[in-house]
């Protein structure tokens, strides 16, 4: 559930916009009556949205929104506002608001901006992984905040300017996703990302797809064409692996940046471009330039913010974060119920070097989704290329599974307590009045059938039961937590008859 605020000193607005989001469902919804009552409640604990009034007793809208970006930098914020206050709105949205409703709100546009909002949120949360550093003069201006903190100030920042963002880092760090974030955050948001790659594009159609051309201006130009300027007019144009521009194209480019104008192949008229450029590369352009590869006046344009994404290798702290991230997108895209990953496969993941980054963590994961049986990912579903390169053998693999779990059928008869009233195998919980009669009576030992096969045999059905009824019943839950193989707990089921769902609700 997302929790919202909805701030009004209108009584009977907060109650239909709360009424709209309660009903739209996904949505745990509070109220706040002024600006003052905001903030206390903001403090108190997170929201996912705040719906703001702009004009309220004691605090204001725009004075309340700075004090909760400053307080927690994630929080989505919606103004509301009457057409009279609409100058108000713009300006909060250049303080960090996401946008404006004009009252009367309607139902169906109050939804979808929401929704709208808090998916340009999940970007940022999903840029958190790759960790960026914003500079600036060459020195850190993030602060010692917290890694998500860092990456919201960073988004923030970038969202009230419209300037070049030039975004540095190996393949596979997560550049895109970064300039998606910095795009949907922004106050171009409600126009085009158009992202072209710069090393897919042959050089003498590189003029033409970034311009586009008139028809007939050159051979087998039949029809005019839009180039990607054009079309992602009033929006962003992403210019990914920049460094493999050629170098009579950077001049161009350059002349875009600077007079933002721009001139169709074959065409002597101009065309003015409201685009704004982010570009992204894994080139180290500073020895380019030296080189004469890349041009010096280009490079400064563009630097004006820089963003540095680092490699996975310099910051294996981060695996567990990302790992559990792409194992609830896995469950999701898959269908699956995947809890996490052994002890053993975590360190093997903390041991390799990830040449691939970000990019090839996930596919790791996915991979291990596919070939994975149980709902914890072992260390035979990883990669081969994964195990050799950190001195991982089809022998550690074959321990791992052969590891024991603690099963009924492996105890040795001194790990059991016997007492003289049968097997203490809980440390809490004594055996219930009302267990089934078939299967929960305490396991009696005494003089008169000292039967070792027996008595074993009797122990697993009732640690079965009992982990049954613990567990209500759920295979995967009661194999996991029990600590039986899920082939384990299904042979022994079908052996001594146990019927599972006969304890979901027990």
């Amino acid at each position: 559930m997302l929790r919202v605020l909805v701030v009004d000193d209108d009584q009977g607005l907060r109650f239909s916009v709360r009424e709209t989001l309660v009903q739209a469902g996904g949505f745990e919804v509070d109220e706040a009556f002024d600006g003052l009552n905001a903030i206390e409640k903001v403090r108190a604990q997170h929201y996912d949205l705040v719906l703001l009034d702009v004009d309220m007793p004691r605090l204001n809208g725009l004075e309340a929104l700075k004090l909760i970006k400053e307080h927690d930098p994630s929080t989505v914020v919606l103004i509301m506002t009457a057409y009279a206050s609409i100058d108000d709105a713009v300006s909060a949205v250049k303080e960090g608001a996401y946008n404006y409703l004009s009252k009367p709100v309607k139902a169906d546009e109050l939804i979808k901006l929401a929704e709208k909002a808090l998916s340009a949120q999940s970007l940022i949360s999903s840029v958190a992984a790759s960790a960026p550093i914003l500079t600036e003069a060459g020195r850190k201006i993030i602060g010692n905040s917290n890694e998500m903190q860092k990456v919201f100030n960073i988004i923030n920042r970038l969202a009230k300017v419209d300037t070049a963002v030039l975004i540095r880092g190996a393949s596979g760090t997560g550049k895109e996703l970064v300039a998606r974030a910095i795009h949907y955050n922004s106050t171009r948001k409600d126009e085009k990302f158009v992202a072209i790659n710069c090393s897919a594009i042959p050089e003498n159609l590189f003029e033409s797809e970034l311009f586009g051309h008139e028809k007939g201006s050159f051979t087998g130009a039949n029809e005019r064409k839009i180039g990607r300027f054009q079309f992602a007019e009033g929006g962003t144009l992403f210019l990914d692996e920049l460094g493999e521009m050629p170098v009579t194209m950077q001049v161009k480019l350059l002349r875009v940046l600077q007079e933002r104008v721009f001139t169709p192949v074959g065409s002597n008229r101009e065309i003015e471009a409201n685009v704004r450029v982010i570009a992204a590369t894994n080139r180290p352009l500073e020895q380019m330039i030296a080189e004469g590869k890349f041009r010096e006046d280009l490079f400064y344009r563009l630097n004006v913010v820089p963003i540095y994404l680092p490699n996975l290798a310099d910051r294996k702290n981060d695996i567990e974060t990302l790992v559990n991230g792409f194992i609830k997108k896995f469950n999701k895209s898959h269908n699956r119920k995947m809890i996490g990953v052994s002890p053993e496969t975590m360190s093997v993941m903390k041991k390799y070097q990830w040449p691939g980054n970000i990019r090839e963590l996930e596919n790791v994961i996915e991979h291990a989704f596919i070939l994975e049986n149980g709902n914890v990912l072992t260390l035979s579903s990883l990669p081969e290329s994964v195990l050799a390169a950190t001195g991982t053998t089809l022998a550690t693999v074959e321990a791992e599974k052969a590891q024991p779990k603690a099963l009924a059928s492996d105890l040795e008869t001194d790990e059991i307590e016997l007492t003289a009233g049968g097997v203490d195998f809980t440390e809490n919980e004594a055996a219930s009045d009302d267990d089934d009669s078939a299967g929960s009576e305490m396991v009696s030992i005494n003089g008169e059938a000292l039967d070792f096969n027996k008595h074993k045999e009797a122990f697993e059905r009732e640690f079965i039961v009992k982990a049954l009824k613990t567990f209500k019943g759920r295979i995967n839950q009661t194999a996991l937590h029990a600590n039986i193989p899920k082939k384990t707990l299904l042979r022994k089921i079908e052996k001594y008859g146990i019927v599972a769902k006969d304890y979901a609700d027990k």
